[in-house]
């Protein structure tokens, strides 16, 4: 067996730089929650592990005038315990919550949850519903980019070689804008969801959906964003008739697989449900 180098840098171009060493498998470690499993399982063998928790910046919450920014390895303990983002986004706080369990929490981070490139990941479509952008750093420079351009497909990333995601940012919400989360998974905690959900709407004075975005989990080889499901929302009080349209576009975009967590078309009506009742929640915490 090849021995793995460790590495903890202190800034982020000698992080860039020790991930373009080697044979092109090391791996960025945010929080290793999920790459040390697959360690010990064989399933993957980096000949560089880089830490990344050890970089100023890339750990906190920092909130101003414009908004919130999230470092990529924050562990989602800090990033729940964090009032003013729970209170301007509360569906990506649930979502960040609702990783593993509470001492997973303590290391697990945004950044590793959405690097890791797994469809069910709680935090991403939270991420996308709320309008999140992505800052990376690479041998290239940095560059921005919308979260749900990130996963290319299970363990895979569009990011280039040498390439991290250090921080998100998360615009103040706009007045009457209201987000939610909610997933289903065959036990009470700490299992991988079998659909999520997250949605975000914002309301003009009488209560009309003006905007909507809709992101669905572990129903496709990636998140989705469901462009054509929030498109009915629009326009709406989240009358009956737009909820049921919603639903059907919800399940017009999904492309599950059968698993051991339920069949395709379980997953598909579950993930329309789940829109549903995230949309009605959105709805609620807009309006007030």
């Amino acid at each position: 067996m090849s021995e793995t180098d460790f590495v903890a840098p202190a800034s982020v171009a000698d992080a860039v730089a020790a991930l373009g060493r080697g044979d092109g498998s090391a791996r960025a470690l945010a929080g290793g929650t999920d790459l040390v499993v697959q360690m010990r399982a064989g399933r993957v063998r980096p000949d560089v592990i880089v830490d990344l928790k050890r970089i100023e910046g890339l750990i906190g919450v920092r909130e101003d005038a414009s908004g919130f920014t999230i470092g990529a390895a924050t562990p989602c303990a800090v990033i729940g315990e964090h009032a003013g983002l729970g209170c301007a986004w509360p569906g990506v706080v649930e979502a960040a919550t609702l990783i593993g369990s509470k001492q997973v929490q303590g290391r697990a981070s945004l950044g590793g949850n959405l690097c890791n490139a797994s469809p069910a990941a709680d935090s991403v479509p939270a991420l996308i519903a709320a309008g999140a952008v992505c800052v990376i750093e690479g041998p290239g420079g940095r560059r921005e980019a919308p979260v749900e351009s990130i996963q290319a497909g299970p363990g895979r990333t569009t990011l280039a070689r040498g390439e991290i995601v250090v921080e998100f940012r998360l615009a103040r919400p706009e007045a009457r804008t209201g987000d939610a989360y909610l997933r289903l998974i065959p036990r009470t905690e700490m299992d991988i969801a079998v659909a999520g959900a997250g949605v975000c709407v914002t309301l003009d004075a009488q209560g009309t959906v003006v905007a909507a975005r809709v992101a669905l989990g572990a129903v496709a080889p990636t998140t989705l964003r469901a462009d054509a499901a929030a498109a009915t929302l629009v326009g709406t009080r989240l009358e009956p008739a737009a909820l049921a349209a919603l639903e059907a576009q919800v399940r017009a975009a999904c492309r599950p697989i059968d698993d051991k967590r339920g069949t395709a078309a379980y997953r598909t009506k579950v993930a329309a449900v789940l829109a549903r009742r995230a949309a009605l929640i959105a709805y609620e915490r807009a309006k007030k």
